[in-house]
Order: C-alpha cells, then structure tokens, then sequence
C-alpha cells in the first residue's frame, strides 16, 4: 500500500464520526473536504471497501441508503500515555503532517452556528455519564462552590502551576507553591514567569469568592481575562478588552477572525450558548473548544477558556479541572485539530485524561481532610464579616454580629476562630474575607508600625 492510500484512509478514518453513528458518503465527502483532502467517488468507495475488509468500519443499508461508521476497535495510547479513540488517534495523524501538507483555513461560522445546546453534543452521552462518575463529589445539594472551599488551597498551586506550565512556564510545582503561599519568587527566572503564576492565583480567586456570581457573561470572562493578562501584553489597555486586531496563530495554518464586529458578535453567541447548555461537563467543554477557536482576546486565550472550564464545574460542586500531569503535545494538537478541521475528538480524550488525573487527586485530598466544624459553618458569615472589620476598621464587638441569645461558651468560642484567623491571615487568603490587598497592606503597616 502506497503512503497516499494511507493517507487517504486515516482521512476518512477522521471523517467518520467518533460517537460511531453511521453517516452516507456524501457526508463523509464534505468532511474530508473540509480538511483538505479529497478524492472521487469511486476512489472513496474503493478505500472504505478496504477499511471494512480491515474490520475498521462497517456498511450497513443497501443501494442509495447505504452508510458508513466506524468499527469499535481498541484504544491508541500516545507516547505521553494518554488513552486516544480510534478517532481522536486519527485526528492526531492529521494534524501531526507538515504544515506544508495541511490547507490554509479561516473561522468557520458554522461551526459555532450549528451548536444548538442540549441538541448538540461534543461529548458522547457515555463520555459525559463516565466524567460524572470520576467528578461526583457527594456535595451536589449544597451551595455552589462547597467542594472547591475543601480543595482550594491546593488547586490554587496546582492550577497556576499546570496552565502556567502550558504556556512554556519553567517554574517548578514548589516554585510555584512558595510564590502563592510566600510571594518567593524563584531565582534565576524571568519576572514574567512570576507574573503568569501570580494571575492565576489572581483569577481562582476571583471565581473561588463567589461562585454563585461568576457566570457565563462578557463581566466574567472580560474580567478573568485582565487578571490573568495583567503586566503581560504589550498593550495594557488590552487587559480585559476583547481583540481588534488580526493575530496569527504559531506553528498552524489557521487564521482567525479579524473583524471587531464579528469578533464580538461571536464572544457573546458562545458565553449565551454556553450558559443555556444543561451539562455542566458539556459547557465546559464547549467553552475550551470554542474561546481558543474565536481567539476573541489579543493573547492568553487559551488560559481563559482552561480557567473558565472550571466554571461549570465549580458551580456543580464537582471536582475542578487543574490539568496537572497534562503533557503539552496532545493538548495542542487537540487545540489545533480544533483550528484547522473543527475536529474535537483529539481535544475530548484530552479532556477525559486531564480530568481523570484531577480527580484521583483532589479525592485523596477529600479523604483526608477533617470534619468540618459545625460553629465555624453555621456562623460563617459572622466570622468572615468579624475578621474584615478588624482588619479594614481596626475593631470589632463579637456582640454586634451575633444574636443575643447566644450563650457565653459560644461567644468565647466564636473569639477563639476569629483571633486564629486574624493570626493566619497572609496574602493568600485575605480575598476570602473580602479583604483587597491594598487593605490587608495598610493593615500589616499599622501592626509593624
């Protein structure tokens, strides 16, 4: 067999729907067309006759109705051990060619348009039932965001770390956990690396201090762009600003769009469709698919969408998605199937093995933490208004926050939790009592003084 029939095979291999659904031939001419392959009708039928034989794909219905789906075979695993579908390994080959061999594209309207939420889905029912399973945290009925107050001291480092890492970053995980925890910055690295890692820290926060009010809008993902792009584009006035400029895209052959208008039309068709999608897996993914794809920023996309992944999941009390142990390779290649063949089965096994990992992870985490303390839940509220008024006013009566009936023990203990808070509070936590650091600074300077 030549290398052009190989080709010619993985193509269609590609074009064939991964969820296994059976489509005609016309379909899978129009697919192929679209990724810049192409061959006559005869041609095609001679390779799916082969593919068949081969046991890769079957044919079912006869004469005009016949269609074609691909066989359920084993899974490819790429040489960083992740788990690909037979789809998701064909989509990788394609992408995998010299640029020279793949055709130029621009954005695809349709690929956004034809996204009707909870009709559409880019993962399988199976798929999303399988993340389900991994992601179920027991927290479901309690309010958004009780599952990420047990793990975000962790997520914090392991987020920053991880996206920041996607990006070239080189500090270490302990390079990265003495900077949040300590504000260290590592020696011998560049201030821009810091300054990654830093807004990370700045975004979570923003989204771990009031999950209920971060949501799918253009004042969420406007504001999660300047924190995370903050000291880092060469325009400041971009911070925050969606793009209205053309940008090109490194090492690929896709141009996006760049007519302000359209740019903006577009951001807010995909933060509507997102919020009106019922699956909380199914918006995330949806928006790590299609913010990269928009590129609706000047630079720090790809960061906004892996921070707004989380979104969702968040608000569901289900495990975040911290992408640790995520090798760069098939990330990419998954983000730039996207770009160049509106193909998103590459970046959903992705997916699946960024989530796996996060999952096992902040499980162990959840099995080890204590009970939570009953005073410290029911006068939460009372507790985190208390420490703010004695950090931002410098004083506070307990007895001005709690109802009079409370017992004398209470009271006393209720004064224990908030003298240890005011003795732990640090740069890292300050946000959580609605404490902004240029408060928690002059606080420090009136105590050193």
């Amino acid at each position: 067999m030549s290398g052009r029939d190989q080709d010619i095979r993985e193509a269609i291999l590609a074009a064939l729907p991964g969820d296994l659904a059976a489509v005609p031939l016309s379909q899978i001419e129009a697919r192929l067309l679209a990724g810049g392959a192409s061959a006559s009708r005869r041609t095609l039928q001679r390779h799916l006759a082969v593919l068949e034989q081969d046991g890769r794909v079957v044919r079912e219905g006869r004469s005009v109705a016949v269609t074609y789906r691909r066989a359920e075979t084993a899974q490819a695993t790429t040489d960083s051990g992740i788990i690909l579908s037979e789809a998701g390994r064909a989509v990788l080959d394609l992408v995998s060619r010299p640029a020279m061999a793949r055709r130029p594209v621009t954005y695809n309207q349709d690929f956004l348009d034809a996204y009707a939420p909870n009709t559409t889905f880019y993962l399988p029912e199976a798929l999303r039932s399988q993340l389900h399973d991994m992601g179920r945290t027991g927290d479901s009925a309690r309010p958004a965001g009780t599952h990420l107050r047990d793990v975000i001291g962790r997520l914090m480092i392991d987020l920053s770390w991880a996206s920041s890492k996607l990006e070239g970053n080189t500090y270490s995980r302990l390079d990265t956990e003495n900077l949040i925890r300590f504000g260290t910055a590592a020696e011998g690295k560049d201030l821009i690396e810091a300054q990654m890692i830093l807004n990370h820290k700045a975004a979570i926060e923003l989204i771990a201090e009031a999950p209920e009010e971060v949501g799918y809008d253009s004042y969420t993902f406007l504001n999660l762009h300047a924190l995370l792009s903050e000291n880092l584009l060469a325009d400041p006035a971009a911070c925050g600003r969606l793009r209205r400029r053309p940008v090109d895209i490194g090492g690929s052959v896709y141009t996006p769009l760049a007519i302000p208008q359209r740019i903006e039309a577009n951001f807010r068709t995909i933060l509507d469709k997102a919020g009106r999608i019922e699956d909380p897996f199914e918006t995330s993914f949806f928006l790590m698919v299609h913010i990269p794809y928009l590129q609706p920023f000047e630079d720090v996309n790809k960061r906004v969408s892996r921070l707004g992944a989380n979104i969702p999941l968040i608000r569901h009390n289900l495990s975040p998605l911290s992408f640790i142990d995520m090798p760069e390779e098939p990330y990419f290649r998954g983000t730039q199937a996207v770009y160049e063949l509106n193909r998103i089965e590459l970046l959903a096994d992705v997916y699946l093995a960024a989530y796996e990992r996060s999952c096992q992870r902040y499980a162990a985490i959840v099995k080890s933490l204590p009970e939570p303390d009953p005073l410290r839940l029911r006068y939460r509220e009372q507790i985190r208004a208390l420490v703010r008024d004695i950090v931002v006013e410098g004083h506070a009566d307990i007895g001005q926050y709690v109802a009079g009936d409370v017992d004398r023990h209470t009271r006393a203990r209720l004064q224990e939790i908030v003298d240890a808070e005011i003795a732990n509070l640090h740069e890292g936590n300050v946000l959580r009592f609605g404490i902004r650091r240029s408060q928690f600074e002059a606080w420090v300077r009136r105590r050193e003084a």
